[in-house]
């Protein structure tokens, strides 16, 4: 009698059978979830290297933005400082303008009030000589003297006119 006919043996040809049919189907399962976890895994690393390889170009656009705004900013600061050095410039040409003008003003004002000194020392003069000619006439000269002045000066006056 062999071991064909001993029962250990027939029980463990079953469960040898048992586990083949059985693994066989768990095999398929297990290769199919790991296909699809590969696949999975394969999709999400696509997805990440793409969304990487955007992250980069967006980067890159940024940093070329930012180097735009800094050349703009640049050359806004060179034209705000040109801009402030032409308006110093014209500044104080508009303040010599201003104190070269007020200069000449004060000269013309002080000439105006040498003037008016000089007319009232002048008149002043006038009015002194007068007292003093006619307290003199009226203390030296008589009528007749007087009236003799008169009539010379009246005389005189048409050639002294013309």
């Amino acid at each position: 009698m062999g071991a064909l006919h001993t029962p250990e043996f027939w029980v463990a040809i079953g469960f040898i059978g048992l586990v083949l049919a059985i693994g066989k189907k768990a095999w398929l399962a297990i290769k199919a979830g790991l296909d699809e976890r590969a696949n999975r895994i394969r999709t999400s690393l696509d997805e990440a290297t793409r969304l990487r390889e955007e992250a980069q170009h967006i980067l890159a656009e940024y940093q070329r933005k930012q180097r735009d705004a800094a050349k703009e900013i640049d050359s806004l600061l060179a034209a705000a400082r040109a801009e402030a050095e032409r308006s110093t410039v014209n500044a104080k040409a508009a303040l010599e303008d201003l104190v070269k003008r007020r200069e000449q003003l004060a000269i013309e004002k002080i000439a105006q009030a040498e003037a008016d000194a000089l007319k009232a020392v002048r008149n002043t003069a006038v009015d002194v000589a007068i007292a003093a000619t006619r307290k003199l006439f009226s203390e030296k000269i008589d009528a007749a003297t007087a009236a003799s002045l008169v009539d010379n000066a009246i005389a005189e006056l048409p050639q002294k006119l013309h």
